[in-house]
Parts: structure tokens; sequence; C-alpha cells
């Protein structure tokens, strides 16, 4: 059964948080009639009567109120942001699984961008852009008691509320173009700096770095020219809209000293017409000064909107037993994300529990696009692939990732200790565990012998491990948890004769535990350690069959104690 949209459902429940939100907003509104309904009863009524009396009670009848307003305006504040909080956990989790997913399907897609997105759509609706919102709708009440006092108050007030209300209209056409295109720009420079920083060993050793800086440069002063011609353009409106605001409160006390002084209205109501109105723009005037944040909530809404509408939320799936490790493939054809040609097709093989099978063949041919496929990365244009009878889209990922042991050609290892990554960063891991994993890939001794052991801190990317270090901790992190099917991509590519024997001796001890064990490698050494060899070539599968049918080579009856580098592409 589909479960809601986490998106729609984090809205609603925030609606009913703004539904309390705009309740304590009329209250706080109404407590805004506290200043000038006092200035009006000093001016009109104390000063006339000279009662001290009156003054010290309506002063501190005025002094409760304006305390309950405090309070309202407390209360309302923590509301928003508790409401925030709740916003962000009811989406955060379902919005990384949809960035991760995106990201899969169109690797320069950008969308991790989408994560601050979050932040910045929380930022809008705990923070000053939502109270002036809500705060909007008052001005015509404002302005309504400006009429009361007199029509000629009322057309002056309304006359600057109306010029605020354009200036903020304009300053939404003149900024929103660029606004979006200086977003485009500098999400984009982001991009390329993250994605150049990942190898900056390659940058320093071949002198690419003050070619690269330029070019990241005029992308990041695009984004700089367009956010400040936004900024300038805001700017003068913000000024305008100052000078405006302040303009109207001349006039206003003008307007009102002309009518007191041709007995059309008492002092009090001068001073009271005054505030009434910079009550009636202050509202307007915030929007004015929050738009810029408005149209980046704005544009965060969009882009949440979309992804949770293009990445629909998974069905929940039966709960499968674990797999012994049967896999079946069947007319397997893969498409790579943002493409419309196949990389593969029309490969069909099976691998049994017990048994290693080798994918050999030259590079291009497709190896590391069926390991891919194989791992539920990327899903079958056609065909399937079935674990223990089940398609792989039938489990659910997180449970399938838990039987399944894969190290990638380029292995990735995350900022944490060296025990995490092993343990795939699962919350609670049990050391014994780790251990065993670590003991299994033969990389105990290697890890004891690091600054910290298994508490030794990787780092972003693992550049102060060698890259024989990294490939032997991404196989022990592939053996955590004792999966049933394990798949390797050039397991030995930089390993040396010592890393190479424990591999050796560790994937005949896997195949007499009964685990099933695909690898691809270019090395006769290893290739001899598998019952069946798959060649592939040009994205389709040329052979299947026993090792040493397939390859005409005996296969090996123990492990190899030094590599062999022979090729077999």
């Amino acid at each position: 059964m589909t479960t809601q949209n986490p998106f729609n459902s984090a809205l609603k429940t925030y609606r009913t948080i703004l539904v309390a939100t705009i309740t304590f907003s009329v209250a706080i509104n109404l407590l805004m009639f506290v200043s000038p309904i006092y200035m009006l009863q000093v001016y009109d009524r104390v000063l006339h009567s000279r009662s001290e009396t009156t003054l010290i009670m309506i002063t501190l009848i005025a002094l409760a109120l304006l305390g309950i307003y405090a309070i309202l305006e407390w209360v309302r504040s923590r509301v928003l942001v508790r409401a925030g909080l709740r916003f962000d956990e009811m989406i955060a989790k379902a919005l990384f699984n949809r960035v991760v997913t995106t990201t899969i399907r169109q690797p320069n897609g950008k969308s991790e961008f989408i994560l601050s997105d979050v932040d910045r759509l929380r930022e809008f609706l705990t923070g000053a852009g939502l109270i002036a919102l809500c705060d909007v709708p008052w001005v015509p009440v404002f302005l309504f008691v400006c009429f009361m006092f007199h029509p000629l108050v009322g057309y002056v007030a309304l006359g600057g509320a109306l010029v605020a209300l354009a200036l903020a209209l304009a300053n939404e056409f003149m900024t929103k173009k660029t606004l979006n295109e200086a977003s485009g720009l500098g999400q984009t420079a982001q991009h390329f700096a993250n994605t150049t920083l990942q190898n900056v060993e390659a940058i320093r050793a071949l002198g690419m770095e003050t070619s690269l800086r330029g070019r990241w440069h005029d992308m990041h002063r695009g984004m700089l020219e367009k956010q400040a011609l936004a900024s300038d353009r805001a700017g003068a409106i913000q000024s305008l809209s100052k000078f405006v605001r302040m303009g109207l409160q001349t006039a206003i006390l003008g307007v009102g000293a002309y009518l007191v002084l041709e007995g059309e209205i008492s002092p009090g109501s001068m001073i009271a017409c005054s505030i009434l109105m910079g009550r009636a723009l202050q509202p307007v005037d915030q929007v004015v000064g929050q738009w810029k944040q408005f149209v980046g909530a704005r544009q965060a809404y969009g882009r949440l909107s979309q992804l949770f509408r293009q990445v629909p939320e998974e069905e929940d799936k039966t709960a499968l037993p674990k797999p012994t490790g049967q896999l079946s493939v069947n007319g397997l054809a893969v498409v790579p994300p943002g493409s419309r040609s196949a990389l593969l097709q029309g490969v069909s093989f099976e691998a049994v529990p017990g048994e290693a099978v080798a994918l050999v063949g030259p590079s291009g041919a497709g190896k590391s696009s069926l390991m891919r496929a194989l791992v539920g990365i990327w899903p079958p244009a056609a065909g399937s692939i079935r674990l223990d009878g089940a398609e792989l889209q039938h489990w659910d990922p997180d449970t399938l990732g838990q039987h399944m042991g894969y190290l990638p050609q380029t292995v990735e290892l995350f900022n944490g200790t060296v025990a995490e990554n092993i343990s795939r960063f699962v919350p609670g891991a049990r050391d014994e565990d780790v251990l065993a994993a670590a003991q299994q890939a033969r990389v105990h001794q290697m890890i004891q012998s690091l600054p910290d052991g298994y508490n030794t801190q990787i780092g972003v990317g693992g550049r102060s491990l060698s890259g024989g270090q990294r490939q032997r901790i991404g196989f022990a992190r592939a053996l955590y948890g004792n999966p049933s099917l394990i798949i390797l991509d050039e397991p030995n590519a930089n390993l040396d004769s010592e890393g190479e024997e424990a591999l050796f001796q560790t994937i005949n001890e896997l195949k007499a535990k009964g685990k099933t064990i695909l690898f691809v490698s270019h090395k006769m050494s290893l290739v001899s350690l598998a019952e069946k060899a798959l060649i592939l070539a040009d994205g389709r599968m040329r052979s299947f069959g026993p090792t040493q049918d397939v390859l005409k080579i005996k296969p090996a009856l123990k492990p190899v104690q030094s590599a062999e580098t022979r090729s077999i592409a």
C-alpha cells in the first residue's frame, strides 16, 4: 500500500500550527491598538482634566496589556520554531532518500542542493517573513480606523499603503528572474567545486589548479554579479520604501495638525492616527524587507514539491526471508541514467551458493554496469534479476543491502572511524560484528597498525589511507553482517601480493561457507578461483560456463601465493 506523500503530510501538519499562529496574530494585532488608545486618552482626557489618578490607572492598564502582547509574541515565536522542527523531522528522512535516488538517476543533476531547501523553507516558516504575512490582513483594519477619525487621514494612510504595495510588487518583478539565475549559477559553481576538490591530488600534481580555479571563479563571479544586480534593485526599492514610510509619518502629522487647527479632530486623535498609520504600514514594509527570503522560500517549496512528485513514496514491501544467495539473471539489459542507449543487453546466467562467478572482458565491455544492476543501483531496462526467486525490486532496499556485500571499483569511504565504515554506520553496531568482518577479510592486523586502530578517523574520502588500505577496509565493509551474496568489482586492483593472498584465502573461505560470489578481475590468478566465468564484450554476453572450459585454464586448488598479472581481456 502506497503511503501519503511525506511533504504533503508535513505541510498539512504545519497548516494546523499555522491556524494557531494566526489566532495568536489576531490577539497580537488587537493589542496593537493599546498605544494609540493610550495616547488618545492622555491628550484628550488626562491633559484636560489634569487628573493624576486617571493617568496612573490608564498607564497601568496599558502596561498590563502590553505585557500580554509581549507574552503572546514570545509564545507565537516558540510555536513557530517548534512547528519548524516538527516539519523538518517529518520530511528529512524521506527527502534524503529521494535525493539519493535522484542522484543515482541523474548523477549531474545537483540534487544534493535540495537538502538545503528544507532549511530555507523552515527559516521562512518560522521567521519574520511569515509573521509579516500573518499581519498583512490587518492593514485594512488599521486603515479603516484611520478613516473613522477623519476621511482625509484615511486617504493619506491608504495612499501610503498602496505605494508600499506597489513597491513590493516592483521588487518582485525586478528581482525574481535575476535571483533565479543567481541561484542556478551558485549551485553550478558549488557543484563544480565539490566535484573538483575530490581530486585535489591530481589537481596539484598535474598543475591544473590555476585553470580549474579560473573556471570556478568565472562561475562564482557570474553568481555574484547576478546577486549584486538583484541586491541593488532590492536595496533601491527598500530605501524608497523607507522614504515613503517616513514621509507619510510627516504627512500624517501635518494633515492631523491642520485638522486640529480647523477643529475637525482633537490633538489626541492626531497622535493616534500617526501611530495607527505606522502600524498599518509596518507589515507592508516588513514584507518588502523580507522579500528576498520569501522568494528563496518559494523557490525551495517549488523544488521540494517537484522532487516529491517525481520520486513517489515507495510501496511497503513484504518482508522476505534471508536469501541463500541463489542468483538468476535472465535477458538483462541495462541503460545508464540519463541515457537512451543500453550499455548491456542479452545477459543471462545463474550463480548458486558456494560458488564464485568471474566476470571478464575488455574495458568498456559492461562489467561494472552489470555489477551496478546486480546490487540494485541501476534498474533493469529489460529482463530480470532474481535473488532466491524474488526480483530485486520486490525487496526493501535497506533489507536487500543487509544481505549483500558490495565492493565497487572505486572505493569510497566516509568521514568517520574505521569501525564505523566497516559497520556501514549502523547505529549501535556491535564491536564483535565489526571484528568478525575485519578478521574474515584478513585486515585486522592492518587496521591495528593504524594510529588509533579501529577508532582511526578516516577523514573525507579516506585520503589519509593508501589505495590498498581503502580497498581492504571496503572489502571488510562488504562482508559486514554475514551477507549471502557478495559482489566485488576488481577487488585486487590496488592490492600488493600480501593483500592478494589474503583476498584469495577469504574467497575460498566464503565459498566453503556457502556464499555466492561474483567478481570482476583481469588477473588470471583470481579468475582461476571461480567455478564459472562470464565473458562480456561490447555490452553483450559472449560465453558463460565452467571457468576451465570458457577460458581453457585449470582451476586453482589452493590460494595463489603471488599475483599473476597476465591479462585475460
